[in-house]
């Protein structure tokens, strides 16, 4: 890939305890050394920051671009700090999801592939999600999300995985904590869309879903758009063993159909509010028990860095 006509500034918010990290690093050093521009400055992120300082850190400095090396919490965590600020997002998946590189039809498995887009690749702006989030003692927080967000079955599967499997067997170790998951009990759900009719059901999982790619290539939403101004509601609702045979092969067979056991709606804003505190997730971060969350479409509120050949028709890559 060609440079840019002018150097850059570049951040790399990076997460030290990944496998490659030491690899991006260096990838990195030497791409914009081979480009002429100043050396990267690299701002390690720690167990109690997943990268929000270091962002704001690279925003105040006055980078061009801000790279997020890591998993999906350390990219979604320095894309809600660029949102709206202009300044683009480059992405070294170096995770076990990797949810939005996925989704992008990124190379997961070339440090290098990924460091050329990020650094030398055009902008696209795609849409985020705002997620507000209350519990039991009437505590409210703000989040932001690039991929999906919700309470119920996903962010069992998120808090029950089992890091050492996560190394060991990668994304599959998910499929694990799933099945052990599966006879949960379902939670009594209240839930409006775009501030229509409240519904009630007894739900497995209901999510925003920003797009609809998810761990092993499954396909959660298919048709789902990073750039559309619109996020899908899914609600997850099997009756039994059977319901969750017929949900899994809509998935693996990509059915666009809704079925008793999954609905999907297009939207701007998802209400939901649950019986009793239910687990909850962003972008495959637990955020613990919840009594109700809000989302709401955020349009065009990230620059993205993504391959020049996809810079001015983008519809295959944000799918």
């Amino acid at each position: 890939m060609a440079s840019t006509p002018t150097p850059q500034r570049v951040a790399v918010v990076i997460n030290p305890s990944k496998y490659d990290a030491d690899s991006a690093r260096d990838t990195v050093v030497v791409a914009c050394r081979k480009a002429g521009w100043p050396d990267p400055v690299f701002l390690p992120t720690t167990v109690d920051d997943p990268g929000t300082s270091m962002a704001q850190a690279a925003l105040k400095s006055g980078a061009d671009v801000v790279l997020a090396a890591g998993g999906d919490g350390t990219v979604r965590t320095v894309a809600e700090v660029l949102a709206n600020s202009g300044t683009p997002l480059g992405l070294i998946p170096l995770g076990t999801g990797n949810l939005l590189a996925r989704n992008l039809g990124a190379h997961l498995d070339d440090v290098h592939h990924s460091v050329d887009i990020a650094l030398f690749g055009d902008q696209r702006l795609i849409d985020m999600v705002s997620f507000s989030t209350e519990n039991m003692r009437g505590e409210r927080f703000e989040h932001a999300l690039c991929v999906m967000g919700g309470a119920g079955f996903d962010a069992e599967i998120m808090s029950n995985t089992r890091d050492e499997l996560k190394r060991q067997i990668g994304w599959m170790a998910y499929t694990e904590a799933g099945m052990r998951r599966l006879t949960a009990e379902p939670a009594w759900t209240r839930y409006s869309i775009d501030d229509g009719p409240w519904q009630t059901k007894r739900l497995r999982s209901i999510m925003a879903a920003n797009c609809g790619v998810l761990t092993g290539g499954l396909v959660l939403v298919p048709g789902a758009k990073l750039n559309d101004g619109r996020m899908d509601a899914v609600v997850i609702a099997p009756r039994g063993p059977l319901g969750w045979v017929i949900l899994t092969s809509k998935i693996i067979f990509k059915q666009r159909h809704d079925l008793p056991a999954m609905e999907h709606h297009m939207c701007k804003k998802l209400r939901a509010e649950f019986h009793k505190p239910t687990e909850a997730q962003i972008d495959g971060d637990g955020l613990g028990r919840i009594t109700a969350f809000e989302a709401n479409i955020m349009p065009e509120a990230l620059a993205l860095r993504v391959p020049p050949s996809q810079g001015d028709d983008a519809h295959d890559i944000l799918t």
